[in-house]
């Protein structure tokens, strides 16, 4: 029975299986996932109104017909109220049997279709609530006459109100005093079309009397609202106004942070000042107004003294103090249409609209000045400080922003060279022919604050075991505009200004300092060589400071030799001899730079305590195979061996003129040959990286 009811099934396409008895059947219930059971009441142990009992019990989803020879009507109400969907008694016919069958699982597919769709919906209401309720955003509806008819539970985190104290009530509860007439157009307007949906930036006012208000303050939120027109349409054609729905999302924060970026992106951040791009539309905003009004203003560029000396000294946190007290005094100098910028670094720039004459200007300079130069207590550490400032003014200084900037920046620079602590107008005669070198000046003091400027080392080497005898220290000038700049197109400049003696004893502490740190790390004594100016030498400190600054490193004379023009020489007094001497003394060798230039007498070579002639980069080049042009050369070669001292060659690029060199009794030589002047790492790593005793360069034969 049960196999010829499995073959009538499967040929109408059903999958079948069989169960010989209830316990087989109720194991498969709980392992499969059947639709139709065709179950017969009398089995022997589990008889079919046990499964059905176990069917009820569990839940299990599937449905039931009873195919049975039990006839009695009891039996059929039994099986039909315990949950069967049809009774099929024994002996069937075929197609009856089909037609309950085919009927039981469409049932069942639609049964299972209709509860699936109310989970799903169910499912969905509830989402729906949950998110509505757990939403970030304020969600409500209002009914034509602007009464609260819903709000989510967020109202409470948001404004302080439950949600039934608002019900009932008008919506112009919330909205802040400061934009409630355009907030009543924007809730009570019914919109339509294209305006049914549309979201402003609006205050809402907050429950003063809830703690539970997260917002930045206790008073209002800033919050975009969108507004959504619920409408209903009529059988004329009509459409009903039935209310708003909206949703207001907290937009505090995000205000708050835009309100930030805007400050940041126009403040300093160190002091609070306004930053170049603020000023530069305040000083547009000042030629606007006084092109307009044909009034002058003043620009003030202002730049602190020795302010380098307090980050080095007490480190940059406290520079940064300072920086932030002195720009609170300037504050406090000015007036409320006055606008202070920090330009950078130490550097402050001042804008003063308005001004009647320049003795205001000057006042103005005077009173910053006076509020500067008293004692900053930073951290109990009193420190003084001074200001420097050069003002231009308009139209006198200049027409444009640039123009004026410049004029101030060259006045203030005359102010530092002319000792510091104080203030300058900006004026015609400092411009025209000498622009150039007031440019060039005040850049150079610049450098030499910002630390701009760097030592580079050339190897000196033993022409015949091409080993590595001694360095040349060299100055180079990193610019941030003009790149790396040699000393040629500087030095002169320097030495007409002065600033070659500052500069100079920058050379010598970071060569010291370097030296120092080399011979720490086991690199073989070397013999460095620097140049220095006469202008050097006339200072009254030079020996004494230059003498401290090596024993401060550790470092002993012997290792040092000052190289001197011979054009610095000619005409020099006896104060000049007396401080070489003094040097030769201490164990630091002298050498006459660039020797052949000049016209310098065998009286004068004799009088000098010279150890070492150096002969100019020009006569080597004019040593050439093809050509009897070293006569010069020779001529040095001869005088060095007369008066018993070294010759060194520079500017050596070739071997034929290292060949040369060496047989004229060249000591040392430097050039391209050997290497060009490399920076301080560089040098050492070079230095680390070659035999100690040689050689330290092999050309081919």
């Amino acid at each position: 029975m049960l196999q010829s009811l499995q073959a009538l099934l499967r040929i109408k396409g059903y999958q079948v299986e069989l169960a010989t008895g209830g316990a087989e059947a109720i194991r498969k219930l709980q392992g499969g996932n059947f639709s139709l059971m065709l179950l017969d009441l009398q089995m022997p142990v589990i008889d079919g109104f046990e499964v059905q009992r176990f069917i009820n019990e569990h839940a299990v989803p599937v449905e039931v017909i009873v195919v049975s020879g039990e006839s009695s009507f009891s039996a059929v109400k039994d099986a039909l109220r315990n949950g069967a969907y049809d009774f099929v008694r024994k002996p069937y016919v075929a197609e009856e049997l089909l037609a309950a069958v085919g009927n039981c699982l469409e049932y069942h597919w639609q049964t299972r279709t209709l509860q699936q769709a109310e989970l799903s919906l169910k499912e969905s209401e509830r989402m729906h609530r949950f998110m509505v309720n757990r939403s970030p955003n304020f969600i409500y509806t209002l009914d034509p006459q602007g009464i609260f008819t819903y709000t989510n539970d967020t109202v409470e985190d948001l404004l302080g109100y439950r949600p039934k104290e608002l019900l009932g009530r008008h919506f112009s509860c919330i909205i802040h005093p400061h934009n409630a007439d355009e907030i009543h157009r924007f809730f009570s307007e019914q919109r339509s079309m294209s305006r049914e949906t549309e979201h402003i930036e609006v205050r809402l006012q907050v429950n003063k009397e809830s703690d539970q208000v997260r917002c930045l303050d206790n008073h209002e939120l800033i919050v975009e609202l969108d507004a959504f027109g619920m409408y209903d349409d009529q059988p004329d054609g009509r459409r009903k106004f039935l209310g708003t729905l909206g949703c207001a999302r907290d937009i505090t924060a995000r205000k708050h942070s835009e309100a930030q970026i805007s400050y940041r992106a126009y403040h300093d951040l160190l002091t609070r000042l306004p930053n170049r791009i603020l000023f530069d539309d305040r000083i547009q905003q000042a030629f606007a107004h006084a092109r307009r009004h044909q009034q002058q203003f003043a620009l003030l560029f202002l730049d602190l003294d020795r302010f380098k000396q307090i980050n080095d000294s007490l480190g940059h946190a406290m520079g940064d103090r300072a920086l932030q007290q002195v720009s609170e005094r300037i504050l406090g100098c000015l007036r409320a249409e006055d606008t202070l910028c920090r330009f950078g670094g130490d550097e402050f720039s001042l804008l003063l609209p308005d001004i009647s004459c320049k003795e205001n200007v000057a006042a103005v300079a005077e009173k910053i000045l006076d509020a500067v130069r008293l004692p900053f207590l930073i951290n109990e550490h009193e420190v003084r400080l001074s200001l420097s400032i050069g003002i231009a003014l308009y139209p006198s200084a200049g027409e444009t922003r640039e123009t004026l900037l410049q004029s101030a920046d060259i006045a203030m620079y005359h102010v530092k060279a002319s000792g510091k602590d104080g203030y300058c107008f900006y004026s015609d005669a400092m411009s025209g022919s000498n622009s150039h070198f007031l440019a060039v000046e005040r850049d150079m003091y610049l450098a030499l604050e910002k630390e701009q400027f760097e030592v580079f080392f050339q190897p000196k080497v033993d022409p015949l075991s091409h080993r590595i005898i001694g360095m040349e220290a060299l100055l180079r000038w990193r610019h941030p505009e003009r790149g790396l700049v040699f000393p040629a197109e500087f030095i002169s400049i320097a030495e007409e200004s002065k600033l070659i003696v500052p500069l100079g004893d920058w050379v010598l502490r970071t060569t010291c300092e370097e030296i120092a740190r080399w011979q720490g790390e086991g690199v073989p004594k070397l013999k460095i060589s620097l140049n220095i100016s006469s202008v050097q030498l006339e200072q009254d400190d030079f020996v004494s400071n230059f003498i401290g600054v090596l024993q401060e490193y550790g470092l002993s004379g012997d290792i040092f030799e000052i190289e001197v023009t011979e054009q610095g020489l000619m005409g020099s007094n006896g104060e000049l001899v007396k401080k070489l001497h003094a040097l030769r003394e201490y164990g630091i060798a002298v050498a006459i730079d660039d020797f052949g230039r000049g016209y310098t007498s065998l009286s004068y070579l004799q009088n000098f305590p010279v150890n070492t002639l150096k002969i100019d980069r020009s006569f080597v080049r004019e040593i050439d195979a093809e050509r009897n042009n070293s006569c010069v050369v020779d001529a040095i070669a001869m005088m060095a061996k007369g008066l018993n001292l070294h010759m060194v060659a520079e500017g050596v690029e070739t071997q034929l003129q290292l060949a040369y060199l060496r047989n004229l009794g060249c000591s040392e030589v430097q050039g391209y040959l050997y290497g060009k002047a490399l920076p301080a790492q560089d040098t050492f790593n070079m230095l680390a990286s070659r035999p100690i005793d040689g050689p330290h360069f092999i050309f081919p034969d």
